[in-house]
């Protein structure tokens, strides 16, 4: 069976607090979708604001190749506007529960009633593609919501939505209701659900195990308080989970990490680490005896393999690292040791981790360097000529020289600040050589006074997914900051190298 995935990023994603895109970020955000294989992209609430109005024409104006629906309210004007903006779908809503009822819509049930089957009527005439939501469904009165589903359906609506408005069912009880919706409208059912209790995948599920053929989700589950239910970890599920597996959908799980990064990155809503599928530890392995396992048999602690969803494992190292793994990731920077070595690091590495320091790949080189007596790894890239431009009125420029196994490369580029324009420069560089971003940067101050130290941690990610992180820390912003990406890109590089020679 195909489970539709009806995607609601840029509506009620957009919703989360803090988050407001331009009709361009919009408009970037839904090839990206469509790019994954959503089945329907709710483009926005066209009637809300002129910006709205025109994100929505410019998506329906794309050509993109899944459907295009719009959120209108049970009013004519919300409904007409839909229609300007070049949208042939609509999904109308009004609330059903007593509450809203009472002390939102200030009316009867009657009255709520004869709106959805009047709006219905007129998106109908109006030649559009018809969905209704029953707002807070799962608060409404079970009768009253089953004769609101059916009098929409004869009315002429041509798919049906159950929300969860508020994160409030369980998912025996959305079970129930998509029953009873199936059973009295005979027409494809969508279940929309929040995640205030954390249950809303384990909803959708439920709903579509139920009788739904289709999900409303978001990428990240970002959303209105605690979010909806979440793109990946819902397709995920569908693809891979043994009691799920007869569902399929259209999503290209090979393209859910890159799509998850770049929504995080426009809407500035970082992913928790911890999250489901796309957090930076969903695959990442510190505990000795599980590093071990992954080592031998990835399956032993990896539910699915991270390829998948177009992610790379990562190992740790730390308190509660074992030698097999941390000899994995010094072997991944072409570091040898005997057993007597290996027990010395993993000795210090426990040291530092029982004091509450994290270990990155930074630390655990420099603690091999002390033990082995070496200076630090092989140097593939050195920074051959650098300078930067900024002023008041003119835009921050910089002049980068690599010279990278030899080969003298000049990267120029403009930021906005003398830091960004560096980064840019280097960027340009890497990235058409080896396909190099950097992927975070952070900056701190450890000492004060007009001498203060800063300290630069930044990540460098390939076009595989391999991540090394590097630090440096020094007087002036800017120089550190090269100095720090440069080593990342000394890492990523080594490791690059030696897994070609270990190819080949």
């Amino acid at each position: 069976m195909k489970v539709r995935i009806f995607d609601t990023t840029l509506r009620d994603g957009e919703q989360t607090i803090g988050v407001s895109l331009s009709p361009d970020q919009k408009l970037s955000i839904a090839k990206k979708l469509d790019a994954l294989g959503v089945d329907v992209i709710e483009a926005g609430f066209p009637v809300i604001s002129e910006g709205e109005f025109k994100a929505v024409k410019m998506i329906t104006s794309e050509g993109l190749s899944c459907e295009i629906v719009g959120l209108t309210r049970t009013i004519k004007k919300d409904i007409d506007t839909a229609v300007d903006a070049g949208l042939k779908y609509i999904h109308t809503f009004i609330a059903t529960s007593d509450i809203h009822l009472e002390y939102k819509l200030k009316m009867t049930r009657e009255q709520a009633l004869e709106k959805a089957i009047e709006a219905v009527e007129y998106g109908k005439s109006r030649g559009l593609q018809v969905e209704f939501s029953a707002e807070d469904a799962t608060r409404t009165d079970r009768e009253f919501l089953k004769k609101v589903f059916a009098d929409v359906a004869k009315a002429g609506a041509d798919r049906v939505n159950i929300p969860d408005t508020v994160g409030y069912s369980t998912p025996e009880y959305m079970a129930e209701l998509t029953r009873d919706t199936v059973k009295v409208t005979k027409l494809p059912v969508s279940v929309h659900c929040h995640n205030d209790f954390g249950l809303a995948v384990a909803n959708a599920l439920s709903g579509i195990n139920a009788g739904a053929s289709c999900a409303h989700v978001t990428i990240n589950g970002i959303g209105e308080r605690a979010g909806n239910a979440s793109l990946e970890e819902l397709s995920m599920a569908l693809q891979c989970l043994p009691h799920q597996q007869k569902y399929e959908t259209n999503i290209k799980s090979q393209l859910i990490y890159d799509t998850s990064r770049y929504i995080s990155k426009i809407m500035g809503i970082k992913v928790q680490p911890n999250k489901a599928i796309v957090g930076d530890n969903a695959f990442g392995h510190e505990s000795g005896i599980h590093t071990h396992g992954v080592l031998n048999n990835p399956l032993t602690y990896e539910p699915i393999s991270p390829e998948l969803v177009g992610r790379k494992r990562r190992l740790y190292v730390g308190k509660h690292a074992g030698i097999h793994g941390m000899n994995a990731m010094l072997e991944e920077f072409g570091v040898k040791t005997t057993e007597e070595q290996s027990q010395q690091i993993l000795d210090k590495i426990k040291v530092l981790g029982d004091q509450g320091k994290q270990i990155t790949d930074v630390e655990l080189l420099s603690i091999a360097s002390d033990v082995l007596g070496e200076k630090g790894i092989k140097r593939i890239v050195q920074l051959t000529g650098f300078s930067v431009s900024t002023g008041i009125g003119t835009m921050p420029y910089a002049f980068v020289k690599l010279n990278i196994d030899g080969k003298e490369f000049i990267g120029t580029d403009h930021g906005v600040g003398p830091v960004d324009a560096a980064l840019n420069a280097i960027q340009k560089i890497t990235g058409k050589i080896s396909e190099l971003r950097i992927k975070d940067y952070g900056l701190a101050s450890i000492s004060g006074g007009s001498t203060a130290l800063c300290e630069v941690t930044i990540s460098v990610e390939d076009a595989q997914g391999n991540i090394v992180s590097s630090k440096a820390v020094g007087e002036d912003i800017v120089t550190t900051s090269v100095q720090a990406v440069i080593d990342g890109i000394n890492r990523i590089m080594l490791k690059k190298m030696l897994k070609e020679k270990q190819v080949n």
